[in-house]
């Protein structure tokens, strides 16, 4: 009898048909599964130092696969996944958009995908346009584009180009581990710097403060600023949910550092994650200004796509207790829905709880005196530099 279950089960993953509804099938099967006692593949929580608890398949797949132990006793502790970075020679690099959400319109990502692991990304849903899953393929499974210097040099040097400030971290963190090695953001800071462009980063590492040579050379000239990523304050929530990003005491420190070297410095509380750490807006932003932060700003969470799914499996092996209410009040702060996408909305919410969040907000920011000063960066310092055959030309005149 045993057998021919095990049998069964494997047949019917083998031959299931596409499906239009991927995540309430997969729950379906998770159902069926433990009613004839079959247990999950992976186990929650047993891939350290990794966000996600499941690896499901992108939206664009065919198939919605589901693996589960059958009963051999034979899937014990899997092996650690490790991270594969695959290089890709990008064509453009400048992103450009018109959402009025957002202080920029344009962008530099020179990595797709993110080893910070943090299970909130938004970011995390991209990773189905390369047919790769939102879930630990996200973390595990990178794109570089190491052209990213040439391109960018290129793309300034258009005859019609203006320059407005690139922000960079908007995706995915422009300092995540593999930068360290492949240092594409500092040599994309150095064609930034050689043109006197502005730029906006934000980042959750502390590796930031390797390229302070540059930053503070543009800083002094108005042309670059630094977010700093803050969740929270509890090192056992941030090893949870962002199990690579450095620390938070690292991220005070990288602040500090920052400012010390004349680089404004600003702090995002983002995401506010509702009963999980929204009761510590107040002191992240207090424990940032102590060590020179300028300004500060926040990003309700947000849930688009697969990540919905991701976050309440978190919550689910880690928070039980609150999933539910988790999910009510992000229903309350999203017009009844899980997520919402309106533009003037997607950000902070709308409703009583996210008017609560704004109001807390700003009156710490106002007692702290955090964004009382906010000077623009410049954007008439903008140089490309002088090609060598044409310099050697116009020396005649």
């Amino acid at each position: 009898m045993t057998v021919r279950l095990r049998q069964t089960a494997r047949d019917a993953a083998r031959t299931a048909p596409a499906r239009r509804r991927p995540a309430e099938d997969a729950e379906r099967a998770r159902q069926g599964a433990e009613k004839i006692g079959l247990k999950p593949l992976i186990e929650a929580g047993r891939l350290h130092g990794r966000g996600a608890v499941p690896n499901p398949d992108g939206r664009y797949e065919p198939t919605q696969r589901s693996a589960y132990d059958d009963g051999w006793g034979t899937l014990d502790e899997p092996p650690p996944l490790p991270t594969e970075v695959t290089f890709e020679k990008a064509r453009t690099i400048i992103t450009r958009n018109d959402s009025p959400d957002i202080s920029f319109d344009r962008s530099v990502n020179p990595y797709r995908g993110c080893e910070h692991g943090c299970i909130y990304c938004f970011a995390r849903p991209t990773h189905a346009y390369q047919g790769l899953s939102p879930g630990l393929d996200f973390e595990t499974k990178l794109f570089a584009k190491p052209n990213a210097a040439e391109l960018l040099e290129k793309e300034l040097s258009a005859p019609n180009y203006q320059p407005r400030t690139i922000a960079m971290g908007t995706n995915t963190d422009p300092y995540q581990p593999i930068e360290r090695k492949l240092r594409i953001t500092r040599s994309v800071l150095d064609v930034l710097n050689r043109f006197s462009h502005p730029v906006g980063l934000v980042t959750k590492s502390g590796l930031v403060t390797r390229d302070i040579d540059i930053l503070a050379c543009m800083a002094n000239r108005s042309l670059a600023k630094v977010a700093v990523s803050i969740t929270t304050l509890d090192p056992k929530l941030a090893r949870t949910m962002e199990p690579r990003a450095a620390t938070p005491m690292k991220r005070l420190a990288t602040i500090r550092q920052l400012a010390e070297a004349g680089i404004p410095a600003a702090v995002m509380v983002a995401p506010i994650i509702p009963a999980i750490n929204d009761h510590e807006i107040e002191d992240i932003l207090q424990a940032a200004s102590a060590v020179g932060a300028q300004s500060g700003g926040y990003v309700l969470l947000r849930l688009p796509h697969e990540l919905k799914d991701l976050v309440r499996g978190w919550l689910k092996e880690h928070y039980p207790d609150k999933l539910k209410y988790v999910f009510s009040l992000v229903r309350d702060a999203r017009s009844g829905k899980e997520y919402d996408s309106t533009w003037g909305q997607r950000m902070t919410g709308a409703g009583p709880y996210a008017w609560m969040i704004g109001r807390r907000f700003e009156t710490a920011c106002e007692r702290l005196g955090l964004n009382q000063r906010r000077a623009p960066l410049r954007t008439d310092l903008f140089t490309p530099p002088v090609k060598e055959a044409a310099g050697r030309q116009l020396s005649l005149f």
